[in-house]
C-alpha cells in the first residue's frame, strides 16, 4: 500500500475533528484520474472509531476485491498529493450519497423540493367559480321529441332551463382537471298549446281547459337542487373557467360526467287575459306525480371564452306508469 495514501487518509480523519460542531455528511476523497472514496458519516460518535481503524487492511482487502472481480486493474495508487478541499468540501458543495437502509441523507430536503415543484405545477390546486346555466329544455319519448300529436308537447323557446352553480375546478394534470359543484336548476315546460292543464287522478292528465277564455300561455315548472362531477380537458391549460370579459381565454376543452338532482317543488301555471284586459295566473303547487330524483349526463365544451352544456336525464321525469314516459334534455351557454 503506498504510504503516502494511508498518510492522506489519516489527514481526513484528522480533518473531521477539526471540524468541530461543523456538520458534514458526505466526505469525498478523489484517487488517481478517475477514482474517489466516498465517506459517509451519520453519527459524528464514529469518528472515534474511525481514528483506530486498520485502515492498511480495509484498502488491501478491497483491492484483492477488485482485482478478483478484473474490473479495474490497480497498480499502484495515484503519486500526486490530495488537495485539501478534496476531503474537506463546504457543506453546500456536499454530495448526498444512499445510506445502509437505502433512504436519502437529505430526504427532508428532497420531499421540500418536490413538495415546491408539485405547487408551482398546480397540482391539486383548486379555483372557485359561480357559474351560470341559460338555454332550452324539452324531453325526449323514445329518443325522440314530441310531434305535436300530443298536449304535452312544448315550444322550444320560452321553455327555459336556469341553473346556477358554485363550482370547484381542481387541477390533476397539466391539461386534465375536475369541475364539482352544487347548485339548483329549473324546468320550465312552455307547452304548446296555451289552455293546457295538469290534472291528477290515477296518473297525470294533460287537458285542455274548457273555459272560453283568451289563454296567453302555460307550463310546468320543476325545481331541484343538484350535485355535478365532470372530468375536463383544458388544453389551453387555464386554472379556471374563463369569462367572456376576460377576452380569449383558454383554448378548446371538452368534458363530461354525472350529476344528480333532487326535486324541492314543482307547479304549473296558467296565464289568460280576462274581460276587463288584466292578465289573470292561476297557479297550482303540487308533486303532479314528479319522481324526485334525477340524474343523468353533462357534457360541457367551449372555445376561448365560451362554453356550452347538455344535460340529458337517464330516468324518467314522471313516476313510472303515472305519467308518459319522458326523460328530460336540456342546452345552452354557461356564463
Amino acid at each position: 500500500m503506498n504510504m503516502r495514501f494511508f498518510t492522506a487518509t489519516l489527514m481526513m480523519l484528522c480533518g473531521f475533528a477539526a471540524m468541530g460542531q461543523k456538520k458534514a455528511d458526505t466526505v469525498i476523497v478523489s484517487l488517481a484520474k478517475t477514482s474517489k472514496v466516498v465517506f459517509t458519516i451519520q453519527d459524528r460518535s464514529d469518528l472515534e472509531i474511525l481514528r483506530h481503524y486498520n485502515f492498511q487492511d480495509l484498502f488491501n482487502d478491497i483491492f484483492k476485491r477488485l482485482e478478483s472481480a478484473d474490473t479495474i486493474k490497480i497498480d499502484s495508487v495515484a503519486d500526486e498529493p490530495l488537495a485539501r478541499e478534496d476531503w474537506s468540501m463546504p457543506e453546500s458543495e456536499i454530495e448526498s450519497e444512499p445510506s445502509g437502509d437505502g433512504e436519502r441523507i437529505d430526504d427532508d430536503e428532497e420531499k421540500e423540493s418536490t413538495e415546491k415543484s408539485r405547487r408551482r405545477s398546480g397540482i391539486g390546486r383548486t379555483w372557485q367559480s359561480t357559474n351560470l346555466d341559460l338555454g332550452t329544455n324539452n324531453y325526449l319519448t323514445d329518443g325522440k321529441f314530441p310531434d305535436g300529436s300530443t298536449a304535452h308537447t312544448v315550444r322550444p323557446w320560452g321553455s327555459w332551463y336556469v341553473g346556477i352553480t358554485s363550482t370547484q375546478r381542481t387541477r390533476l394534470g397539466k391539461n386534465f382537471f375536475l369541475e364539482w359543484g352544487l347548485g339548483a336548476s329549473w324546468y320550465n315546460f312552455k307547452f304548446e298549446d296555451d289552455n293546457i292543464i295538469l290534472e291528477k287522478n290515477e296518473d297525470i292528465e294533460f287537458v285542455s281547459d274548457a273555459r272560453n277564455l283568451d289563454y296567453v300561455k302555460s307550463k310546468l315548472s320543476v325545481t331541484y337542487i343538484n350535485i355535478s362531477l365532470v372530468p375536463l380537458l383544458d388544453f389551453g391549460d387555464h386554472g379556471r373557467k374563463p369569462r367572456l370579459w376576460d377576452g380569449y381565454g383558454s383554448e378548446f376543452r371538452i368534458g363530461i360526467g354525472p350529476y344528480a338532482g333532487y326535486r324541492i317543488g314543482s307547479r304549473s301555471k296558467l296565464v289568460y287575459e280576462a274581460e276587463d284586459g288584466d292578465r289573470e295566473k292561476e297557479k297550482n303547487k303540487d308533486s303532479f306525480y314528479l319522481n324526485n330524483l334525477r340524474y343523468g349526463a353533462r357534457l360541457q365544451f367551449g372555445f376561448r371564452s365560451t362554453d356550452f352544456f347538455l344535460n340529458y336525464d337517464f330516468n324518467d321525469l314522471f313516476v313510472s306508469g303515472r305519467g308518459p314516459q319522458l326523460n328530460a334534455v336540456s342546452f345552452g351557454v354557461i356564463f
